[in-house]
């Protein structure tokens, strides 16, 4: 099994389906058994289908501000707890 890290360094090879079948799935079985990551991977997926969308639209302010701090929260959490 691999850990967190790892797999979030794989996200993108991962969603462009450019991963080794074996990295692929010991990728795809941490997302199952792991909550976190699926989110994650989620997020990521719904965040590259809404740049990829041609509309344009403004986040609400302070939008950033909230999710590099949110993002820093789970980031120090994962690293507290074992994987």
């Amino acid at each position: 099994m691999i850990d967190c890290k790892h797999v979030w360094d794989r996200f993108s090879e991962f969603l462009d389906d450019t991963l080794s079948p074996e990295a692929r799935d010991l990728v795809q079985r941490h997302i199952e058994h792991c909550e976190i990551c699926s989110a994650i991977l989620d997020s990521t997926r719904n965040i590259l289908i809404l740049t990829a969308d041609e509309r344009v639209f403004e986040l609400p302010m302070g939008f950033g501000e909230r999710l590099h701090a949110r993002l820093e929260e789970e980031i120090s959490v994962l690293r507290r707890e074992p994987h």
